[in-house]
């Protein structure tokens, strides 16, 4: 099973800058890699008819829905209080580091920072408090994560990848702000160590990373906020899938 990673984009039809299909669309184009969909107060026609637009930009089988009904699709994201669902196949759950965890796949973490999408919820865990929190389950940096720099600090913590929601939908340039926040979490994603891996495993890992990285041909850009690093449009939509023995939350899809 392959869990969320690298650049994860909730959505908001309420703060994207534009009809929020076209929003998603240019955030993959940019180098996200899964969608969330959210928008819980539409009614279920509505919903339903959302999703089918957005399987059409999102890449196959990287669409979750938040709540327990997957909505004819395999994924689906809980809140502390929602149910499992049977028979869906990758389930996550915004967890907070107390509540008991079955019969979840992976977890999101937040706020990692202060943000601006929920102001005042709760004190920023801080990315090292988080991956102490979520142990070995893959988890997702949830909550501020809007610069370059907060992306590489996410990756290099550990997590499996970023959950963004405001620096997505509410950037005048949808596309380069998740390519800026893609491209700085892949280049600071840790490979596995030797330790993690079986005999020879490593090296091929790096055989395949090493060329993966120059066809990118990822180039930095200015430092500072989302919009301060170029890369092409296909960044991080080709990240390798760990092998068995990998770490948790090394991989941009985690394979567990």
């Amino acid at each position: 099973m392959v869990t969320p990673g690298g650049l994860v984009v909730l959505t908001d039809r309420r703060s994207a800058t534009g009809p929020l299909v076209e929003v998603v669309a240019a955030a993959v184009r940019g180098g996200a890699e899964w969608v969330v969909l959210r928008e819980r107060d539409l009614p279920y026609d509505g919903r339903v008819a959302l999703v089918e637009q957005l399987r059409s930009v999102v890449p196959a089988g990287r669409l979750i829905v938040a709540g327990p009904d997957p909505l004819g699709g395999t994924a689906v994201h809980l809140s502390a209080a929602d149910p499992v669902p049977p028979g869906v196949p990758l389930v996550g759950r915004s967890w907070h580091g107390a509540e008991p965890l079955s019969g979840v796949d992976y977890v999101t973490l937040s706020p990692i920072y202060p943000t601006a999408t929920k102001p005042g919820y709760g004190p920023p865990l801080g990315a090292t408090h988080a991956a102490a929190l979520a142990g070995a389950r893959p988890w997702l940096a949830l909550g501020g994560v809007d610069s370059a720099e907060r992306a590489a600090e996410c990756a290099a913590a550990g997590a499996a990848g970023i959950a963004v929601l405001g620096a997505i939908m509410r950037a005048p340039d949808p596309e380069r702000a998740a390519r800026t926040l893609a491209t700085a979490f892949t280049r600071e994603t840790p490979l596995a160590t030797s330790r993690d891996l079986p005999a020879g495993a490593e090296r091929s890992l790096r055989t395949r990373e090493a060329p993966l990285a120059a066809s990118r041909g990822l180039v930095a850009g200015g430092a500072g906020g989302v919009g301060g690093i170029e890369g092409p449009s296909e960044a991080g939509r080709q990240g390798w899938v760990a092998g068995p023995g990998v770490g948790p939350a090394r991989a941009r899809g985690v394979r567990v």
